[in-house]
């Protein structure tokens, strides 16, 4: 009986090991880029493709040169204006829609459901060019406002599809508590439904950040003056067709990176809990 134990043992110690060894390769597979990038922001120039990975002299050069020849500083704040903004509009506006499409009950509420996910089978070559005539015609063509209600527009069903999803997890029974107290509707998302449903805004929020963040398609048509563009058409501008700046590069790319990890860092607990809700649900 021990023997067979041990042995037991012995090939539980070896699946263990074989699974921290492939998420260690892994880890340094994916880990590998972001090292690459971080290490040519701070090398000379010249030792890019010509020297060690690690290089022998360190420089900020290139961190400077980014941040007044590009302007880095008012791109990266007008990126950070439409990020925050569609976040905070989408994240209301799913939570609302995924509420009441998960606990109310009205006419229509299938066929309203089913036509907003329909959008989401829309590749976006295929609206750009409705887009851009019904901004033109809203006069909200090459504004910043005219890029935060596209953005809206394209987010707001998958957050919402993922925001039903999450509150039809939640027990019907604390909504009937609450009416049978007297609470309204409004109260009853607002008090009882929302706060049991943070991990799931926190899954939006990452999801919905990230995705405007490194969103580039529809900036670079809807923007024609420079001064508004956000941070991904200009770091796409420092590609040139027979040379390109590659310190400069990515020393752009390390600081526009830094608030996707920040968000991600500071939401990552709530984030897993959301994505792992309906796991554990019988």
């Amino acid at each position: 009986m021990s023997v067979d134990t041990t042995s037991q043992q012995r090939r539980l110690f070896v699946g263990r090991l074989g699974g921290y060894g492939m998420l260690v390769l892994l880890s340094a597979v994916t880990a590998a880029p972001l090292l690459w990038m971080v290490l040519t922001s701070v090398r000379p120039p010249n030792t890019v493709f010509g020297g060690s990975l690690i290089p022998e002299s360190f420089t900020l050069d290139a961190y400077r040169r980014a941040w007044l020849e590009l302007d880095f500083g008012s791109h990266f704040w007008t990126s950070m204006w439409l990020t925050t903004g569609t976040c905070l509009l989408v994240v209301a506006l799913a939570t609302l829609g995924g509420y009441a499409f998960a606990k109310l009950r009205f006419p229509g509420r299938q066929i309203i459901y089913v036509t907003l996910l329909s959008t989401l089978m829309l590749p976006a070559t295929a609206i750009i060019i409705p887009l851009f005539l019904e901004l033109k015609a809203f006069n909200l063509l090459d504004t910043r406002q005219g890029l935060l209600l596209v953005y809206v527009g394209i987010s707001l069903p998958f957050s919402m599809f993922l925001m039903r999803a999450f509150f039809e997890t939640l027990p019907d029974e604390l909504v009937d508590a609450a009416r049978v107290d007297g609470a309204g509707e409004f109260t009853i998302f607002w008090r009882v439904m929302l706060p049991l449903a943070a991990p799931g805004v926190a899954t939006v929020v990452i999801f919905q950040f990230m995705q405007t963040w490194n969103e580039f398609l529809f900036a670079q048509t809807f923007l024609q003056t420079p001064a508004y563009l956000p941070l991904q058409p200009v770091l796409y501008s420092l590609i040139g067709q027979y040379a390109t700046d590659w310190t400069m590069l990515t020393a752009s790319l390390t600081m526009s990176v830094l608030p996707v990890i920040v968000v991600y860092v500071r939401l990552q607990r709530r984030f897993i809990a959301g994505l792992t809700a309906g796991a554990l649900k019988d």
